[in-house]
């Protein structure tokens, strides 16, 4: 019997993982001004012994007003960057797990409340609101308070911002960088019509509203060290007649691609309210199979990748290179064993949880 597609280890540049399964960055709302806290040390902590090949941490705002909510985490100071570094000192005590950050800006998506607290948006003024920017004064729901358009200035000040960034990101020792530009946030907002209606430089034409998203990307790549991985995650559709579609993602893809982006992760979706996304499992494979038939570099597919012999199927016939967990890695923290277990692999573990492996799955645990 061959081996599992999904269990062959994969190079990015000097990165190597074990595997091509990804844990995907996932928002816990549980920072306090930016810093990390020790629920962040628990929750990455619990992932990093979960046998998938790389960790991702949550979505990073690299400026204060560049938050999704007023409780995520930031890297935009030494307050930030020391926070972060407490907990990556705990994780990387117990694991050897490549550790990736997601480098982000929410634009009009920002100022938000906790979403266990209903999640709207909280306005300048009040506690925890202040006033958000974006490409273009639109709100992102009706009634919202409409986003301030962005000045060549504040553009400036974003692209240094994510570049400072990735500088403490490299300080810190982290492996890869992630930059976010889908789910309706900012480089989203400046790549789709429906958000960016600018009539300078950067809106209009495809490639106009490519351009701070590249500059973005290309400012990023400069600060992190060369040998180190660079990727970008891309919603492959706003799910939106008139709006950003799988057309204008290769197009984005083949252009990131030489600038020297290592992979490109493809989610779907978040920009506008009316979107209408048929849900179901690997629903948005078929946008990694696009953009991985468009270019040469690795591939990661998310959405509803649940079931194991799923995973591997996407995998093994080449609709991407990785999956992505998120929300399944929540519900079960062993997913990777488990996957392994079922496809007759074998995943790294701590020695400490070496005797847990079942009797029926002698090889199924290694220590690392």
């Amino acid at each position: 019997m061959s081996s599992p597609k999904l269990f062959e280890p994969l190079s990015l540049g000097a990165l190597t993982l074990a595997n091509r399964i990804v844990i995907a960055p996932m928002c816990q709302y549980s920072a306090v001004d930016g810093c990390m806290t020790d629920w962040h040390l628990i929750h990455l902590g619990q992932l990093a012994l979960s046998g998938a090949g790389l960790l991702t941490i949550e979505a990073t705002a690299v400026l204060p007003e560049g938050r999704i909510s007023y409780a995520d985490v930031g890297l935009w100071d030494d307050a930030t960057e020391a926070a972060m570094a407490k907990v990556l000192e705990g994780v990387r005590r117990w694991s050897k797990m490549p550790i990736a950050i997601q480098l982000a800006h929410a634009g009009r998506k920002a100022s938000t409340d906790l979403p266990w607290h209903g999640g709207g948006q909280i306005a300048p003024g009040h506690a925890h609101g202040w006033q958000t920017v974006a490409p273009s004064a639109l709100p992102f729901r009706d009634g919202d308070n409409a986003p301030s358009a962005m000045t060549h200035q504040d553009m400036q000040d974003v692209r240094e911002a994510f570049a400072a960034a990735a500088r403490r990101s490299a300080r810190l020792g982290i492996d890869a960088i992630q930059i976010h530009a889908a789910h309706g946030y900012l480089l989203h907002q400046f790549l789709s019509p429906l958000s960016n209606q600018r009539d300078d430089q950067y809106g209009g034409s495809l490639e106009n509203r490519l351009r701070f998203p590249l500059e973005v990307f290309d400012a990023v790549r400069a600060a992190f060290p060369a040998e180190r991985p660079v990727s970008v995650r891309v919603s492959g559709t706003d799910w939106v007649p008139g709006g950003w579609d799988i057309d204008d993602t290769v197009a984005f893809a083949r252009a990131l691609e030489k600038r020297g982006c290592s992979v490109i992760h493809v989610s779907g979706g978040g920009l506008h309210p009316s979107q209408q996304i048929p849900v179901g499992p690997g629903y948005q494979v078929p946008l990694a199979r696009a953009v991985k038939q468009a270019v040469g570099i690795p591939v990661v597919a998310v959405g509803l990748i649940t079931d194991f012999d799923h995973a591997e199927a996407i995998v093994a016939t080449g609709d991407a290179d990785l999956v992505a967990i998120a929300r399944g890695a929540l519900y079960d923290p062993r997913w990777p064993w488990h996957a392994a277990a079922h496809l007759g692999a074998t995943v790294i573990a701590p020695p400490q949880y070496l005797r847990s492996q079942p009797r029926q799955f002698k090889d199924l645990l290694v220590g690392g």
